[in-house]
C-alpha cells in the first residue's frame, strides 16, 4: 500500500510539473519542460515517501495490534497516527479491544466457576459429543467409572468406562431424544449401586448428552441396616415377650392357685421383664448417642478411680462364676478427659462381657498406660474367643458371636455398640484383638490429660 501511495504521489507531482512545464516551453523549447519533469520527480519523491508512509502507519500499525489481540495480547493499545480520523479509528479499535477483554474474562471467569462447581459435586458429571467423545469430566464421574478425566477429554467414553449399561442408556437416550434415568450395578472392583440419568442435547448440530452419576450405595447399605436393625429389635421384643405371655396364660389357667408351681413362672417374667428392661434402656442409650443428644460434660478424670469402681461393682458376678478380677494400673497416675459416667459405662460393659463369656474360674484384668497423648484402657479374658471372620462384626448393633449363649447369659447385643458410640463421641477410639481358644482384649483410646 506504502509503495502504491508513493507512486501516485510521485505521478501526481511529476504531472503537475509537465504541465508547467508545457505552459514554459512555450517560451523557453522541449528541453526545458524535461528538465522541469525531472526535477520536480526528484524533489517529490521525498515529500510523497513521507506523506504517504504516514498515511499508511495507521492501517499498519491497526493490522499489527489485531493480530497480537487475536494472540491474547488484549492489553494491546494503538496510537491512531497524526491523522485525525486515523486516531479516531485507533480509539474506537482500543474501546472494542477492552470491551472484548471484559467479555472474555467474564467467560473465563464464568467458565472456572463452573468447572469449580462440577468439580466439587459429589455425583458424577460427564458431557459427550459426537462418537461418545468426552467434552468434560468431573473427579466424581472418574472414581466412579475409574478413569483420569484429566485424560479423557476428547476420547469415546466407552474407552475409559468400560460400562456396557451406561452406553446402552447414553444410545437409547440419542435414540429417542429423551431424557433417561436407570439404576445400574457396576461389579468390579468391588460391587456398587449408581443411578444414571442421561440428558440428550445438541452441540453445533451434532449428538450430545450429559450424564449424572449418583452413587446410591451407601443409601442401599444404610437402609439395609435400617431393615436387619427393625428385623433384630423385633426379634429381641419378641422373644421375651413370648416367655411373659406363656407363662401368664398358665399362671390364668390354674397355675395361680398352686404355690409350688406359680413360683417358678413368676421367676420367668420377672427374668424376661428385666431383659426386656434392659434392651429398652440400651436402645434408648444408643439412639441419644447417635443423635448427638446425649450431654456430655468432660471434665478430669483419674483413670485408676474410675477403674477400681467398676471392679466394685463387677466383683460379685464375677465371685458368683468362681472369676478373678484384677487391675494392672500404669507407672504413673494417668487422667483422661472425658465424661466420668460415659467412662463408666464404657468400662461396665467391658468388664460385663468379659465376665459373661468367660468360662467358671477365668480371669479378667483391666490395664492402661499412656500412648501418645492418649490413655489406652485394655479389657483383656481368657474366655472362648472370637473367630477371625467375626471380628470386624462385633460393633454392630445385635451383632453376636454366638446367638443362642449369648440369650442364654441375657445380652442385649447392643453393649459393644454403645461403646464404640460414647469411645467416638469423646474424642476416642475402640479395637478389638481375640485368638480362638485363648481369649480377647477390647482396648479403649482416650484423649490424656496430665
Amino acid at each position: 500500500m506504502l509503495v502504491r501511495l508513493l507512486l501516485v504521489f510521485v505521478a501526481f507531482g511529476v504531472l503537475t510539473s509537465a504541465l508547467v512545464g508545457i505552459v514554459l516551453a512555450q517560451r523557453g523549447g522541449v528541453a526545458n519542460v524535461i528538465w522541469i519533469v525531472l526535477i520536480a520527480g526528484l524533489i517529490l519523491v521525498a515529500p510523497a515517501w513521507l506523506l504517504a508512509r504516514s498515511f499508511v502507519r495507521p492501517f499498519r500499525e491497526l493490522r499489527e495490534g489485531a493480530e497480537r489481540i487475536a494472540g491474547g495480547d488484549y492489553a494491546h493499545r494503538v496510537q491512531g497516527g497524526v491523522w485525525r480520523d486515523s486516531r479516531e479509528l485507533a480509539r474506537s479499535f482500543n474501546e472494542m479491544s477492552a470491551r472484548l477483554a471484559g467479555q472474555i474474562d467474564r467467560l473465563e471467569a464464568e467458565r472456572g466457576q463452573l468447572r469449580a462447581i462440577l468439580g466439587g459435586m459429589v455425583e458424577g458429571v460427564v458431557a459427550v459429543g459426537n462418537g461418545h467423545r468426552v467434552l468434560f469430566a468431573n473427579a466424581a464421574a472418574g472414581q466412579m467409572l475409574e478413569f483420569d478425566p484429566a485424560s479423557a477429554t476428547g476420547r469415546p467414553l466407552y474407552e475409559m468406562a468400560r460400562q456396557p449399561a451406561v452406553q446402552a442408556i447414553i444410545e437409547r437416550a440419542l435414540k429417542t431424544g429423551q431424557p433417561q434415568r436407570e439404576e445400574v450395578e457396576f461389579h468390579n472392583p468391588a460391587s456398587r449401586h449408581v443411578r444414571v440419568y442421561v440428558a440428550p442435547l445438541s452441540a453445533d448440530g451434532e449428538p450430545a448428552a450429559v450424564l449424572v452419576l449418583d452413587d446410591t450405595s451407601e443409601l442401599r447399605r444404610l437402609e439395609r441396616l435400617r431393615q436387619d436393625f427393625v428385623a433384630n429389635v423385633s426379634h429381641e421384643l419378641k422373644t421375651p415377650l413370648a416367655v411373659v405371655k406363656t407363662c401368664v396364660e398358665t399362671l390364668l389357667d390354674g397355675a395361680a392357685e398352686d404355690p409350688k408351681t406359680r413360683g417358678p413362672f413368676l421367676g420367668q417374667i420377672a427374668e424376661q421383664t428385666d431383659r426386656l428392661h434392659a434392651l429398652i434402656l440400651d436402645l434408648l442409650s444408643l439412639a441419644r448417642i447417635e443423635s448427638g443428644e446425649e450431654a456430655m460434660h468432660f471434665q478430669v478424670v483419674p483413670v485408676r478411680e474410675a477403674v477400681a469402681r467398676c471392679l466394685d461393682r463387677q466383683r460379685p458376678r464375677a465371685e458368683a462364676k468362681s472369676s478373678s478380677l484384677e487391675s494392672i494400673p500404669a507407672a504413673e497416675d494417668l487422667t483422661v478427659w472425658a465424661d466420668e459416667e460415659a467412662l463408666a459405662e464404657i468400662l461396665d460393659n467391658l468388664v460385663d462381657n468379659a465376665v459373661k463369656y468367660t468360662q467358671e474360674s477365668g480371669s479378667i484384668r483391666v490395664r492402661w498406660r499412656a500412648d501418645a497423648n492418649r490413655v489406652s484402657l485394655s479389657v483383656e479374658d481368657n474366655g472362648p474367643g472370637i473367630p477371625a471372620r467375626d471380628l470386624p462384626r462385633i460393633f454392630e448393633r445385635f451383632y453376636r458371636v454366638d446367638r443362642a449363649r449369648s440369650r442364654e447369659l441375657g445380652g442385649t447385643g447392643l453393649g459393644l455398640s454403645i461403646v464404640k458410640h460414647l469411645a467416638q463421641a469423646m474424642g476416642g477410639s475402640v479395637r478389638v484383638t481375640s485368638e480362638v481358644g485363648t481369649g480377647t482384649t477390647l482396648t479403649v483410646c482416650l484423649p490424656q490429660r496430665v
